[in-house]
């Protein structure tokens, strides 16, 4: 069975974002890029699938700048097979939303003829946790979101999805789209060697327009800014001070 997991490039989670000063959106200048760590999830257990011998190929798939090919070649130092890089940008800073994402995704579904597509449940720069649900809704295939744990067996896929309250087990008939959440699993660290082969794994090149698809913004983004900086505290000297400020904040 054929793998294919769709990974975008973000600001790295670790750095702070930066608003620009006429607040039209994040500043990317020198600004450290990776791969979005649900992605990082995705990818992550679908080496664990084909290790365990439910795969026999990965392919991992990019869709934006051309600078997503480092996105690419992490993937492919963690253990996938090959990459797709659709190039449906020049400017780092245009978004490609997640309708266009689908589309071009569900040609390439058409091309690869994947047994499961896995895939991050969203991207930390815009939250839009979208993507995955407008493809299978494109593909006419089964899906099983915020994926906790994932188990393929006789042609369907068993996953363990988080829910409010807690667990809800869906099985789910393979082809399919499962969007992974944070406690998946723990992503490894690409090793040098394999970093160095990946550098001669297959990367293929397409844009947009080879699918036909308008990646033209639908969305206007009116302004970005900081979040509001949280109020200092204040200490109280008794328990029934602590109950007067609650009653008059309303929480009680």
């Amino acid at each position: 069975m054929k793998l294919l997991v769709p990974v975008k490039r973000v600001i790295d989670y670790n750095v702070k974002v930066r608003v620009k000063s006429d607040g039209s959106g994040v500043d990317l200048a020198n600004v450290k890029m990776s791969m979005n760590p649900f992605d990082e999830i995705a990818v992550e257990e679908a080496i664990r699938l084909k290790e365990a011998g439910k795969a026999s190929e990965i392919v991992v798939v990019s869709i934006g700048v051309r600078q997503a090919q480092e996105t690419l070649r992490t993937a492919l130092a963690m253990g996938a097979d090959r990459a797709i890089l659709v190039t449906a940008a020049e400017d780092v800073h245009q978004d490609i939303e997640p309708l266009a994402v689908a589309k071009i995704l569900a040609a390439i579904v058409r091309d690869e003829e994947p047994g499961l597509v896995l895939m991050g449940k969203q991207a930390i720069d815009n939250d839009m946790n979208a993507t995955g649900q407008m493809l299978a809704g494109l593909l006419g295939w089964a899906q099983a979101t915020y994926a906790n744990k994932l188990t393929v067996e006789d042609g369907a896929a068993v996953v363990a999805r988080e829910v409010d309250g807690g667990l809800q087990t869906v099985k789910v008939t393979l082809p399919a789209i499962v969007t992974a959440d944070l406690r998946l699993n723990e992503p490894r660290y690409a090793s040098l060697p394999n970093i160095m082969k990946a550098k001669k794994k297959p990367l293929d090149e397409k844009t947009a327009a080879d699918f036909g698809v308008d990646v033209s913004p639908r969305l206007e983004v009116i302004g970005t800014a900081e979040p509001a900086t949280r109020a200092a505290g204040v200490k109280v000297g008794s328990v029934d001070e602590l109950l007067a400020k609650l009653k008059d904040a309303g929480v009680l």
